[in-house]
């Protein structure tokens, strides 16, 4: 038996063919990878162009790339003269092995997309979800990252921001303050009354559109208590409160107007 090999025809045979393909398939891949950046950055511009939120924006970048660049991966493999159908089988079954093993993250990865397509907050709002309350930092497939008013980081998955009630503080301009006062039955409850509606249309962040309420809510067991209800913009719903609170108290005591607090009065009887 002759195994004397022909240069000639193992080039012609062999390594010419099998050259070629390699460098059509490398050649299919770097256009490819180029096309797909391309087509990836000028439909982000376009939908940045056309104000849709950042995160949606990313989200959609990320998902059409990775789609791209599978594509040219399969279509480079094809020139090699791989069968992708078999492939494109193997990779569905080892996605599903692999989603089966990780099936509490694709539950974040639902939910931070839900999160990005209905978009119940974006980014800066003060929020409440899951449990936490806090101003929206980042939001991510996985997961949403808050910092808290003492600029504390919280992540919160996903998927428990999406399957609890979301408050969101900030998505309308105003907000009303919900304040209860109370003063004791001893004190002069018009003079009371008036002090309030003064102190409350007196501040310059008080909205006079809505306009605010003032009213008697409650005999309660050691108090009448008032309700404040002023309308404020959503930014300045600490500084206002916090203000009221601290004018409220101190107006009170130079009008002679008191506050009542809990109190225990003790009988010794001497039999």
């Amino acid at each position: 038996m002759n195994w004397t090999i022909d240069p000639q025809q193992l080039w012609s045979d062999y390594i010419l063919p099998w050259s070629t393909q390699i460098l059509l398939a490398i050649m299919i891949f770097l256009v490819g990878r180029i096309l797909a950046r391309v087509l990836t950055s000028g439909t982000a511009k376009a939908l940045e162009r056309a104000k849709l939120d950042p995160i949606l924006v990313s989200f959609l970048r990320t998902v059409m790339n990775t789609t791209l660049t599978l594509l040219v991966i399969v279509f480079a493999l094809s020139q090699l003269g791989l069968d992708t159908t078999s492939l494109v089988a193997l990779l569905g079954a080892a996605g599903l092995a692999v989603g089966l093993a990780l099936k509490d993250s694709l539950a974040h990865f639902a939910a931070g997309v839900m999160l990005i397509v209905f978009r119940p907050f974006k980014l800066g709002d003060y929020v409440e979800v899951g449990g936490v309350a806090g101003s929206v930092d980042r939001i991510t497939i996985f997961s949403t990252r808050l910092k808290t008013p003492d600029n504390k980081v919280v992540t919160v998955p996903n998927g428990q921001v999406f399957g609890s009630t979301m408050v969101n503080f900030s998505s309308e301009a105003n907000r009303r303050i919900d304040m209860v006062i109370g003063i004791s039955y001893g004190s002069d409850l018009l003079k009371a009354k008036a002090l309030l509606e003064e102190m409350v249309s007196s501040h310059e962040k008080v909205l006079k559109d809505p306009a605010h309420k003032i009213a008697v809510a409650e005999l309660a067991d050691s108090s009448v208590n008032f309700i404040v209800r002023p309308w404020v913009k959503a930014e300045d719903y600490w500084d206002v409160r916090f203000a009221l609170t601290e004018t409220i108290k101190l107006r009170f005591d130079a009008e002679g107007i008191e506050i009542p607090f809990p109190q225990m009065s003790l009988h010794i009887s001497k039999e």
